[in-house]
């Protein structure tokens, strides 16, 4: 064969067509001239540019990659390209995810604004009364002393629920108290005392009577005032719950557990339950912290005691975990006593809180619940235990209370 270029041999090399080959083709669909004429010259351009062009080419990366990278090779990280502005921008995004530990930062800076608020909200609707009494008072004493009161105001009760729980009619503002009782806090154990209703004293501007005429003659300011010049007890605060309040704390918490010793039936209280340890709502609780009826012997001496019983029992489920962690039980026993609740001017949110978790401790090994020490059932005070009594506590000894000074009923044996 000739070496001669122009030979028809050598035709294929400048882009002429190929002759036809004899070996038969697959059917295809006909294409036209202008096509065909297209591919040739695109086939023409690319051997010319091999052939001419032997520098180096420019080919996108996807090129590069599959012209470096061996089957076997793993693929080389993604490359930035410039964008139009010049910025280098990552081929693919990553989305940005948080850390779990900022995740749970907020979570937990969210809890602790809720349960600020909840109280601080609460508090706003707390009604606030004088009771400060004039004239001269004891002096300035270690440790705090609350007195607590429960009123006999319906506030927060509907005419039905009166019927319900047997309060009578509907007042707005309470004269009576069913319940007087001093919290004293400070170095040692807290200690609850009560001071039964029918306690026999001098009442200023009154003569002698029971104590809790003081509360129907003057209020607040005088019952503060007898109590502290019959004790001797500088009062620092004031807190009074009405019957709506009690029911709503009983009810907020789930319910408390009450454990009577016999049957009790007072028709008065609307109570009739059996003896034993039992789970009660905030009605029948009400019922069995009133009731003096269904103990003649005792009376008024047990009630306070079921008293006692019912409100370290509120304390005991208000301290629950459930109550911190459930934002619902949470609520609703911050708002529980609200509709009834009544504290003396210059009381304090912080003081209420110091007042509840007082509370929360008096029955148990942390705390005391106590009664008046008292000689009879007329009731007088027994002078000499209970001055012994009250030293202790007006000097935040509360550690050193032996147990014959603080006693269920008050009485000696």
């Amino acid at each position: 064969m000739s070496d001669d270029p122009k030979e028809p041999g050598f035709d294929w090399l400048y882009g002429a067509a190929q002759p036809a080959r004899k070996t038969q083709q697959p059917q295809q669909a006909p294409t036209s001239h202008r096509s065909n004429r297209a591919d040739a010259a695109e086939e023409t351009a690319v051997l010319g540019a091999t052939k001419h062009q032997p520098g180096p080419t420019t080919s996108s990366p996807a090129q590069s990659r599959g012209a470096q990278s061996s089957p076997g090779e793993p693929t080389p990280p993604e490359r930035f390209t410039s964008s139009p502005a010049g910025t280098p921008e990552p081929q693919a995004r990553k989305r940005r995810r948080w850390p779990i530990g900022k995740i749970a930062l907020v979570l937990v800076l969210a809890w602790i604004a809720f349960l600020v608020a909840v109280p601080v909200l609460a508090w706003k609707k707390v009604d606030k009364v004088d009771a400060t009494p004039a004239g001269a008072r004891p002096a300035e004493q270690p440790g705090t002393t609350y007195l607590l009161v429960g009123s006999d105001s319906r506030k927060g009760l509907t005419a039905a629920q009166n019927r319900k729980l047997g309060t009578g009619g509907v007042s707005d503002v309470g004269q009576r108290t069913d319940t007087i009782m001093l919290l004293h806090t400070g170095d040692g154990p807290p200690v609850l005392l009560s001071i039964p209703r029918d306690s026999i004293v001098p009442i200023p501007g009154h003569g002698t009577s029971k104590i809790n005429a003081a509360f129907a003659y003057g209020g607040p300011k005088l019952l503060v005032r007898t109590l502290e010049q019959s004790t001797g007890v500088r009062i620092d605060h004031y807190v009074e719950i009405g019957f709506g309040g009690f029911v709503n704390a009983v009810d907020a918490v789930g319910g408390v557990t009450i454990c009577p010793t016999k049957r009790m039936v007072d028709r008065r209280a609307n109570l009739n339950i059996k003896p034993g340890c039992q789970e009660v709502n905030g009605a029948v609780a009400l019922g069995y912290a009133r009731s003096r009826h269904s103990d003649p012997a005792l009376g008024d001496i047990t009630r306070a005691k079921h008293q006692r019983e019912v409100v370290s029992a509120i304390g005991a489920e208000v301290k629950s975990p459930a109550t911190v962690l459930n934002p619902f039980r949470y609520s609703r026993v911050i708002n529980g006593a609200v509709s009834s609740l009544k504290v003396s001017e210059g009381t304090s949110m912080l003081d209420m809180a110091r007042f509840a978790w007082a509370m929360t401790k008096v029955n148990g090994k942390d705390g005391l619940t106590c009664s008046m020490p008292i000689r009879d059932l007329a009731v007088h005070w027994d002078r000499q235990r209970a001055l012994a009594l009250l030293r202790l506590i007006k000097t935040d000894r509360t550690a050193d209370i032996p147990p014959r000074l603080c006693r269920p009923t008050g009485l000696a044996s």
